[in-house]
């Protein structure tokens, strides 16, 4: 039993920092999703109007006649879709789905802003990264809910 002890504790030790990356991505989205409830003028109209002009040709299309017309319920998808990924990050819950339903936001507020791969100012493929490399390595295998429910959830695994 020693061995199985030491061999939990070896691994812990050793996945230490996607921990850590996981809980500090979720309180960042956690903090954002929350500032975005709590503010009286949150709405995506303003963000979309100060970008649409950049935003990727493909995707104005949807922009114009799907978001812009419907920014009340995008704006309520973005503050709580944030606020959710940031709680499923901390606890580590569903946190492969968390991180790539996460990915796929952030690559819509990519494609809205329009900006290079490259771009300095692009946090939004950085973030997207992140996420991206949370959901593979299976970040929620670790000190989470998920490594606790696993055996009751296989689809957690």
């Amino acid at each position: 039993m020693g061995n199985l002890d030491e061999f939990r504790s070896t691994k812990a030790m050793r996945e230490w920092p996607i921990v850590l990356l996981r809980v500090y991505t979720g309180i960042f989205f956690l903090s954002h999703g929350w500032s975005k409830i709590t503010r009286d003028d949150f709405g995506v109209a303003g963000f979309l109007g100060s970008v649409s002009e950049n935003t990727f040709g493909f995707y104005r299309p949807f922009v114009e006649a799907v978001v812009l017309p419907n920014q009340g319920l995008f704006a309520f998808l973005v503050a709580y879709g944030e606020l959710a990924l940031g709680i499923a990050l901390i606890l580590g819950l569903a946190t492969r789905y968390a991180a790539f339903t996460g990915a796929f936001l952030l690559a819509n507020f990519w494609f809205a802003k329009g900006q290079g791969i490259l771009a300095g100012q692009n946090h939004d493929i950085i973030w997207m990264v992140i996420l991206i490399v949370l959901g593979g390595l299976h970040a929620g295998r670790t000190l989470s809910l998920d490594q606790k429910l696993v055996s009751r959830f296989k689809f957690l695994a």
